[in-house]
């Protein structure tokens, strides 16, 4: 196995630095120079988008719009990456050219730090195919477990305990132990998690044991009620209270709640309505973006409005990981609500006053390089 690319991958797009660094404001000497670590399967991802209605068994499904690009966990980091904090992934990559690719794309492309990742010969990417319709998606994956890295922590999952970093980003799986978090939080780092679905439908708060490493746990709404056999997210909410610091419960349409365990504040926010082109790795971007705003010190209902917004912009473009919206797109819709606002007496102020946070984040203007988008295949032939 190698830790990196020996080969001489074709030339891509430099990764250009954000302009803006959310962070900026509460870095201090000798502070880890990773902000968020994380670890995971990349897939490939193919994204057919245009769909009319879920595909009928025996007929033939045309999609007006097709993309490729990095998914899985790579959803998260770039996600986080694109909003200015020091990324650090380790991941399988495989040594075919979707191994490749997802990795030019993430490391070049992106600016992630891949030097705890490796490359495992012989063995294939995995990849997702993602229909999406009707505000939703339905994915069909296929993949292969990667073997262990030789220098593995708990001699499965992750490689080594993480290196200090201010948080770790964990997708919990129920009845599982992930070695690395105590790791990780025994040296500081704060853990962020959220939870996929459990198939095996039990549904008990045991079997997410490593909460008592975490400081938030970001379920949807209907995890949360699962879990605390409620019928009320919000409900759920203060319930998951008692067993992490910080229960943040995202309510699709609604927007989302959380509650602070700590102090007993709560907050609510309302979703911003979009016409959703591709709703993949919504999720992973909202987290990114509460991450960032919690790192950033900001108060919880800002935190999770900016999450909310992150994601709203997210599912307007094909993909999950190069659909995650980056400073100047922010900026771009930001400016777009001033100027409505500013030009129409009768319009309602809501956006406005519950965005008024953006105002000190963003510089008057910003004007970075354009964000790498997916593209309907991955790489053409150069020519002769």
């Amino acid at each position: 196995m190698s830790s990196r690319r020996d080969d001489h991958l074709p030339a891509g797009p430099a990764a250009v630095p954000p302009a803006l660094d959310p962070l900026a404001a509460v870095r201090a000497d000798g502070d880890p120079y990773t902000d968020v670590y994380l670890t995971g399967t990349v897939f490939l991802d193919i994204i057919f988008t245009g769909l009319d209605s879920a595909p009928v068994r025996g007929t033939e499904s045309w999609a007006r719009g097709m993309g490729s690009s990095p998914g899985g966990v790579a959803n998260m980091a770039t996600a986080l990456a694109r909003l200015g904090l020091r990324t650090s992934l380790a991941a399988a990559f495989g040594d075919d050219h979707y191994g490749e690719y997802c990795w030019e794309a993430l490391e070049q492309g992106e600016g992630i730090d891949l030097a705890l990742s490796r490359t495992v010969p012989g063995w294939h990417s995995p990849v997702t195919v993602s229909m999406a319709y009707e505000g939703e998606r339905t994915m069909v994956s296929h993949g292969h477990e990667a073997p262990p890295p030789d220098f593995a922590f708990d001699g499965k999952h992750a490689p080594g305990c993480p290196p200090p970093s201010r948080a770790c980003v964990a997708s919990l799986v129920p009845g599982r132990r992930e070695g690395w978090l105590g790791c990780a939080a025994g040296r500081g780092s704060r853990i962020f998690a959220d939870v996929g679905w459990d198939d095996t439908g039990r549904w008990d708060p045991a079997d997410l044991a490593d909460l008592e490493h975490c400081e938030a746990f970001l379920p949807n709404a209907e995890e949360a009620m699962r879990y605390t056999r409620t019928n009320c997210p919000r409900d759920a909410a203060h319930k998951l209270a008692d067993l992490v610091p910080l229960a943040v419960v995202t309510l699709g349409a609604e927007g989302a709640y959380a509650v602070d365990g700590r102090t007993g504040e709560s907050a609510e926010v309302p979703a911003i309505s979009v016409e959703a082109l591709d709703p993949t790795g919504a999720g992973d971007v909202f987290v990114a973006g509460f991450v960032t705003g919690t790192l950033a010190d900001w108060p919880l209902a800002d935190r999770l409005s900016f999450a909310g917004l992150s994601a709203a912009l997210s599912v307007q473009e094909f993909g999950g990981s190069l659909s995650a919206p980056g400073w100047a797109e922010i900026a771009g819709w930001w400016q777009q609500v001033r100027a409505y606002e500013a030009g129409a007496p009768g319009a309602p102020g809501a956006l406005r006053r519950q965005y008024t946070f953006l105002d000190e984040v963003l510089p008057a203007a910003y004007r970075p390089a354009p964000l790498a988008r997916a593209v309907p295949t991955i790489g053409f032939r150069r020519p002769a």
